[in-house]
């Protein structure tokens, strides 16, 4: 079977760029990039763009263009973040059955998790996004909930044989007690889901002149608002507890902070690791997957997995994190 992005090469990644009317001056850089594909395109007399080449069959393109609808939303707003460009009113083009978008090129570099230093100002920006993204509902995004993450997942990897028979036992088990607990947990936490990033880990936000702007948001999608903020927080518990009280002083500044979601950060860790694993086997027929991640589906790998899902059960039992 050819993999999903089998043709797309250079030239034409050049093509669908100049169908637009760009001049590219024929330099096309690779970027890091599994899940979509993302080049950086020498443009004749104009700075380089980036465009970006959806996975096919991942999203609708009425979920693409809601993603980029929100982009447009958080910019109106001064929300600094990476938007597509326009052309001709849209956002999505297709070229040769590929659909892409183009952005404008932003450097910077990725804050370093935890840095109290900078904690405050990650509080305001997402403390920013967060009442955008409360205003209105997503309607073609996807959800974050343990069903989806989690049970969906699950059944992924138990269902394509990814785990090796001599922890199928071990991890299933593990697996399955922690879903059942999740269950528990996201049925007697109250929250209200909101549009958010859905992947805002530290490599998401980039610096660049002591000013941060956030990038990517492929994976936005409707959930609770702590989701945004964990993946923030670095260390021991002391480190994230001190941490945490930056990062929601910054927020509170534009967005309310509901101190009862503190319950589910240990709960959404969980469903990001069994996603993460779930993530891998759905794409292990893109070339690209098993060259990078060579380490999926040894024993090492998912005894280790066994071992973190253990951890993340007794996690559960632990006092949340607090805000004093």
């Amino acid at each position: 079977m050819s993999h999903p992005f089998a043709e797309l090469t250079p030239d034409l990644v050049l093509d669908a760029v100049e169908s637009l009317g760009f001049v590219s001056d024929a330099r096309v850089l690779a970027l890091n990039s599994y899940e979509n594909r993302v080049y950086q395109v020498g443009i004749d007399e104009g700075e380089p763009l980036i465009a970006k080449f959806y996975r096919p069959a991942r999203w609708s393109d009425a979920a693409i263009r809601e993603e980029h609808a929100f982009t447009f939303e958080l910019a109106e707003h001064e929300v600094p973040v990476v938007a597509p460009l326009l052309h001709d009113g849209d956002s999505l083009f297709s070229h040769a059955g590929f659909r892409f978008a183009l952005f404008p090129r932003r450097g910077g570099r990725a804050p370093e998790p935890g840095n109290p230093d900078q904690l405050y100002r990650f509080g305001q920006l997402l403390g920013r996004l967060h009442a955008i993204g409360a205003s209105r509902p997503f309607a073609h995004r996807e959800t974050l909930d343990v069903a989806s993450f989690g049970h969906a997942s699950l059944a992924t990897l138990l269902d394509g044989n990814f785990v090796p028979k001599s922890l199928l036992p071990a991890y299933s088990s593990v697996a399955r007690d922690l879903l059942g607990r999740l269950d528990e947990l996201f049925a007697r936490t109250s929250f209200t889901s909101i549009r958010l990033h859905g992947d805002c880990h530290p490599g998401n936000l980039m610096c660049r002149d002591e000013l941060f702007h956030i990038v990517d948001l492929d994976d936005c999608r409707s959930g609770p608002a702590i989701q945004d903020l964990w993946m923030m927080l670095a260390g021991e518990r002391h480190e994230r507890q001190s941490q945490l009280a930056e990062l929601v002083d910054g927020y509170q500044e534009f967005h309310d902070f509901a101190p009862r979601e503190l319950a589910l950060i240990e709960g959404l860790r969980a469903l990001r690791l069994i996603h993460y694993s779930a993530w891998l086997a759905r794409r292990w027929d893109d070339p690209a997957f098993p060259q990078s991640f060579s380490w999926f589906g040894s024993e090492r790998y998912w005894g280790e997995q066994v071992l973190v899902l253990r951890e993340q059960l007794a996690a559960l039992d632990e006092e949340p994190l607090r805000l004093f």
